[in-house]
């Protein structure tokens, strides 16, 4: 038996990122961090140890993996989708459980941004005698932790603008509130996603208009809804609407500003609403680097933001959009239409260098097109 290949170490990694994929959405302020613990050399490896970080962000996935573990984790190596913890924060260093339970070999994907790791963990494990190999699939790993890395480095939520698109360029019709536009099959795409994100955002006009729930409505995912989030300048948000009525058993945050009444403020405050104040912008309205900072600072990492068409325009305008999905129908909305980017084309998306399209794909009778925006 040999030490284990570059394929072998990228076919466990490639299960890690798999396992930390379950964990998305579910694990925020913490990443959704994937470990596998391997006994054996090689191709003769066997799995003694498997976790994805647990919900709300702890225990951590190596010290769960390692208590499946016991014993055997001695001499093993540990398959992990970001570098280990080195600090203590409300429980030990992840790299002082990796040195107690014998690991002999690390595998990371890409090291942790974080200032009070960044290179530490493996400094520690190396000194310590363990060997560490790191890069192993890190561009998918430096995907699947988009959101941490983003909001360590910048500070705030990776954003991801949702639009359904009719072939006439609506997302509505002014007036009628929410106007079917995809079929069923992308409504259950789009579930998905959220069963994945951290939070869900809107602005107030989708809230007085459609009254959605913004919740997971795939059985078996109910659980997974992501927190939702609201922008409301003058606090409008009804006491009625189904945000409100449920913020008891779905977190629902409010962000508005210092000139909305205080009455409505603490009457959303008594609804069980998280409310947030927020400066304005040269616009009158909510400054939106600062509403997502605030997110960030609430340990949010990634957001869905799905309406409506002025939200979407100041994200564009802003440079804030780091992925753009346009679900493109057949269904034509027709007279009183809303433009998807209000007063913006949809080419200064689909044809700017901000933007590159990474996918293209058929969901039923619908079209997905993706655009990741430009570092």
């Amino acid at each position: 038996m040999g030490a284990p290949t570059y394929a072998e170490d990228s076919r466990w990694m490639a299960a890690a990122l798999r396992l930390a994929r379950r964990g998305a959405g579910r694990t925020w302020p913490n990443p959704a961090v994937g470990a596998i613990i391997v006994a054996g050399d090689g191709a003769n490896g066997c799995v003694v140890g498997r976790a994805v970080t647990a919900t709300g962000g702890r225990p951590h996935a190596e010290r769960i993996a390692l208590r499946q573990a016991g014993d055997a984790a001695r001499g093993a190596t540990c398959y992990v989708t970001l570098e280990p913890c080195s600090h203590y924060g409300k429980t030990p260093p992840c790299v002082n459980a990796l040195l107690e339970a014998g690991i002999s070999r690390l595998v990371s994907a890409i090291t942790d941004p974080d200032p009070r790791v960044a290179g530490r963990g493996y400094r520690i494990l190396h000194e310590n005698g363990v060997s560490v190999v790191t890069g192993i699939l890190s561009d998918a790993a430096q995907w699947h932790h988009r959101g941490h890395f983003m909001r360590i480095t910048r500070g705030r939520p990776h954003t991801v603008l949702k639009l359904a698109i009719s072939s006439d360029g609506g997302i509505g019709r002014q007036g009628d509130g929410q106007v079917p536009i995809t079929g069923v099959e992308v409504k259950r795409d789009v579930h998905l996603v959220r069963a994945e994100t951290d939070a869900i955002m809107v602005g107030v006009g989708t809230v007085l208009a459609d009254g959605p729930q913004l919740t997971c409505r795939i059985a078996g995912l109910e659980d997974r809804s992501p927190v939702r989030v609201g922008l409301d300048t003058q606090a409008r948000t009804p006491l009625d609407c189904k945000l409100v009525k449920t913020a008891q058993a779905t977190p629902t945050w409010i962000l508005t500003s210092d000139r909305a009444d205080d009455s409505k403020v603490e009457a959303l405050r008594m609804s069980g609403v998280q409310v947030f104040v927020v400066p304005c912008d040269e616009t009158g309205r909510l400054c939106l680097n600062t509403a997502l900072s605030v997110l960030g600072e609430q340990g949010i990492t990634t957001v869905l933001i799905e309406g409506g068409a002025k939200l979407a325009e100041s994200l564009i305008r802003a440079d804030l959009a780091d992925l753009v999905d346009f679900y493109h129908a057949t269904h034509v909305i027709g007279d009183g239409r809303i433009p998807a980017l209000n007063t913006l084309p949809l080419e200064c998306v689909t044809a700017s260098d901000r933007y590159v399209r990474v996918a293209d794909r058929m969901i039923g009778n619908d079209k997905l097109q993706q655009y990741k925006r430009v570092a």
